[in-house]
Protein backbone atom coordinates (compact mmCIF):
# COMPACT_ATOMS: atom_id res chain seq x y z
CA UNK A 1 0.00 0.00 0.00
CA UNK A 2 3.13 2.09 0.87
CA UNK A 3 4.14 2.25 -2.89
CA UNK A 4 0.85 2.70 -4.31
CA UNK A 5 0.35 5.16 -7.10
CA UNK A 6 -3.09 7.46 -6.41
CA UNK A 7 -4.20 9.75 -9.15
CA UNK A 8 -3.99 12.86 -7.84
CA UNK A 9 -7.13 13.63 -7.10
CA UNK A 10 -7.09 11.12 -4.46
CA UNK A 11 -5.69 12.14 -1.00
CA UNK A 12 -5.12 9.08 1.09
CA UNK A 13 -4.36 8.65 4.82
CA UNK A 14 -3.99 5.36 6.67
CA UNK A 15 -6.54 5.08 9.53
CA UNK A 16 -7.33 2.97 12.45
CA UNK A 17 -8.18 -1.05 11.16
CA UNK A 18 -10.92 -2.89 12.68
CA UNK A 19 -9.31 -5.68 15.29
CA UNK A 20 -11.73 -7.86 16.04
CA UNK A 21 -12.88 -9.04 12.38
CA UNK A 22 -9.71 -10.82 11.47
CA UNK A 23 -5.91 -11.05 13.36
CA UNK A 24 -4.37 -8.84 10.68
CA UNK A 25 -5.94 -5.68 8.89
CA UNK A 26 -5.10 -2.43 7.37
CA UNK A 27 -7.28 0.54 6.29
CA UNK A 28 -6.75 3.32 4.37
CA UNK A 29 -9.30 6.32 4.15
CA UNK A 30 -9.39 8.90 0.63
CA UNK A 31 -10.96 12.07 0.19
CA UNK A 32 -11.84 12.96 -3.82
CA UNK A 33 -10.84 16.28 -4.97
CA UNK A 34 -12.24 18.22 -7.99
CA UNK A 35 -10.43 21.16 -7.89
CA UNK A 36 -11.03 22.80 -4.52
CA UNK A 37 -14.42 20.74 -3.67
CA UNK A 38 -14.50 17.64 -2.03
CA UNK A 39 -16.51 15.32 -3.88
CA UNK A 40 -16.70 12.13 -2.53
CA UNK A 41 -14.99 10.17 0.43
CA UNK A 42 -14.66 6.21 1.11
CA UNK A 43 -12.58 3.56 2.89
CA UNK A 44 -10.59 0.43 2.21
CA UNK A 45 -10.21 -2.76 4.72
CA UNK A 46 -8.11 -5.13 3.94
CA UNK A 47 -8.50 -7.89 6.49
CA UNK A 48 -6.21 -11.30 6.72
CA UNK A 49 -7.16 -14.48 8.27
CA UNK A 50 -4.24 -16.79 7.66
CA UNK A 51 -7.10 -19.84 9.36
CA UNK A 52 -9.61 -18.56 6.14
CA UNK A 53 -13.20 -17.50 6.80
CA UNK A 54 -15.95 -19.56 5.71
CA UNK A 55 -17.97 -16.57 4.86
CA UNK A 56 -15.30 -14.57 3.04
CA UNK A 57 -14.52 -18.05 1.08
CA UNK A 58 -10.92 -17.37 1.27
CA UNK A 59 -8.17 -15.92 3.97
CA UNK A 60 -8.12 -11.88 3.07
CA UNK A 61 -11.58 -9.44 2.27
CA UNK A 62 -11.84 -6.02 1.20
CA UNK A 63 -14.15 -4.17 2.63
CA UNK A 64 -14.87 -0.89 1.69
CA UNK A 65 -17.30 2.04 1.75
CA UNK A 66 -17.42 5.31 -0.31
CA UNK A 67 -19.86 8.43 -0.92
CA UNK A 68 -19.54 10.76 -3.59
CA UNK A 69 -22.25 13.48 -4.73
CA UNK A 70 -24.04 13.09 -7.94
CA UNK A 71 -26.55 15.59 -9.58
CA UNK A 72 -29.57 15.68 -8.99
CA UNK A 73 -31.19 14.20 -12.06
CA UNK A 74 -28.65 10.94 -11.59
CA UNK A 75 -30.05 10.22 -8.16
CA UNK A 76 -33.63 10.17 -9.01
CA UNK A 77 -32.86 7.48 -11.83
CA UNK A 78 -33.57 4.11 -10.67
CA UNK A 79 -30.75 2.66 -12.42
CA UNK A 80 -28.62 4.44 -10.33
CA UNK A 81 -28.28 1.74 -7.64
CA UNK A 82 -27.82 -1.06 -10.70
CA UNK A 83 -25.25 1.42 -12.28
CA UNK A 84 -23.39 1.89 -9.33
CA UNK A 85 -22.78 -1.95 -8.41
CA UNK A 86 -21.22 -2.67 -12.02
CA UNK A 87 -18.57 0.75 -11.30
CA UNK A 88 -17.24 -1.78 -8.28
CA UNK A 89 -17.37 -4.96 -10.58
CA UNK A 90 -15.82 -3.54 -13.52
CA UNK A 91 -13.07 -1.60 -11.84
CA UNK A 92 -12.16 -5.01 -10.24
CA UNK A 93 -12.24 -6.48 -14.33
CA UNK A 94 -10.84 -3.88 -15.37
CA UNK A 95 -7.93 -3.87 -13.11
CA UNK A 96 -7.23 -7.64 -13.44
CA UNK A 97 -8.25 -7.98 -9.85
CA UNK A 98 -9.65 -11.57 -9.18
CA UNK A 99 -11.88 -12.03 -6.96
CA UNK A 100 -15.01 -14.26 -5.20
CA UNK A 101 -17.72 -13.75 -3.10
CA UNK A 102 -18.75 -9.68 -3.79
CA UNK A 103 -22.07 -8.72 -1.50
CA UNK A 104 -22.81 -5.21 -0.70
CA UNK A 105 -25.53 -2.38 -1.39
CA UNK A 106 -25.65 0.79 -3.53
CA UNK A 107 -27.48 3.71 -1.92
CA UNK A 108 -28.94 6.82 -3.76
CA UNK A 109 -29.98 9.70 -0.91
CA UNK A 110 -31.63 12.90 -1.72
CA UNK A 111 -31.90 15.29 1.33
CA UNK A 112 -33.00 18.78 1.93
CA UNK A 113 -32.21 20.20 5.47
CA UNK A 114 -35.27 22.38 7.55
CA UNK A 115 -35.65 24.49 10.21
CA UNK A 116 -32.28 26.01 11.58
CA UNK A 117 -29.95 24.55 9.28
CA UNK A 118 -32.39 24.88 6.01
CA UNK A 119 -30.24 27.35 4.51
CA UNK A 120 -28.07 24.51 3.35
CA UNK A 121 -28.31 23.46 -0.22
CA UNK A 122 -29.66 20.23 -1.35
CA UNK A 123 -27.50 16.74 -1.35
CA UNK A 124 -27.63 14.21 -3.96
CA UNK A 125 -25.15 11.46 -2.92
CA UNK A 126 -24.62 7.83 -4.30
CA UNK A 127 -22.95 5.61 -1.03
CA UNK A 128 -21.55 1.88 -2.18
CA UNK A 129 -21.16 -0.43 0.62
CA UNK A 130 -19.55 -3.84 -0.73
CA UNK A 131 -16.31 -6.37 0.43
CA UNK A 132 -15.15 -9.17 -2.11
CA UNK A 133 -12.43 -11.52 -1.37
CA UNK A 134 -9.70 -10.86 -3.04
CA UNK A 135 -7.85 -14.17 -4.92
CA UNK A 136 -4.04 -13.22 -3.81
CA UNK A 137 -1.46 -15.83 -4.01
CA UNK A 138 1.74 -13.54 -4.13
CA UNK A 139 1.65 -9.86 -2.15
CA UNK A 140 1.88 -7.66 -5.29
CA UNK A 141 -1.53 -8.41 -6.55
CA UNK A 142 -3.12 -6.84 -3.96
CA UNK A 143 -1.99 -3.83 -6.53
CA UNK A 144 -5.07 -4.53 -9.00
CA UNK A 145 -7.23 -4.57 -5.59
CA UNK A 146 -6.17 -1.18 -4.63
CA UNK A 147 -6.35 0.37 -8.03
CA UNK A 148 -10.16 -1.00 -9.00
CA UNK A 149 -10.67 0.61 -5.61
CA UNK A 150 -8.92 3.59 -6.86
CA UNK A 151 -10.75 3.66 -9.98
CA UNK A 152 -14.48 2.98 -7.93
CA UNK A 153 -13.89 5.90 -5.96
CA UNK A 154 -13.02 8.31 -8.92
CA UNK A 155 -16.06 7.21 -11.05
CA UNK A 156 -18.40 7.41 -8.31
CA UNK A 157 -17.14 10.97 -8.14
CA UNK A 158 -17.56 11.80 -11.74
CA UNK A 159 -13.82 11.08 -12.88
CA UNK A 160 -13.50 8.57 -15.73
CA UNK A 161 -11.16 5.88 -15.70
CA UNK A 162 -7.42 6.88 -16.36
CA UNK A 163 -7.02 5.74 -20.15
CA UNK A 164 -4.94 2.67 -20.75
CA UNK A 165 -1.00 2.91 -20.73
CA UNK A 166 -1.70 6.25 -18.45
CA UNK A 167 0.06 5.80 -14.85
CA UNK A 168 -1.33 8.49 -11.90
CA UNK A 169 1.93 10.91 -10.68
CA UNK A 170 2.64 8.87 -7.64
CA UNK A 171 0.97 10.50 -4.41
CA UNK A 172 2.12 8.29 -1.06
CA UNK A 173 -0.13 8.11 2.10
CA UNK A 174 -0.27 10.51 3.81
CA UNK A 175 -0.16 8.80 6.95
CA UNK A 176 3.39 7.32 6.02
CA UNK A 177 4.81 10.43 5.05
CA UNK A 178 5.58 12.25 8.19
Amino acid sequence: MQGMSWRTELMIEEIPAPGKIAPYSVAIAAELSIGDDEVGNGQLVLLYNPDGNESWDGEFRCVTFSRSDVDPEMVADPLLVDVGWSWLLDALERNLASYTAPSGTVTAVSSKSHGAIGDQPKRSEVELRASWTPVIDHPGQITSHLQAWSELLCQTGGLPPLPEGVVPISRRIAAWNH
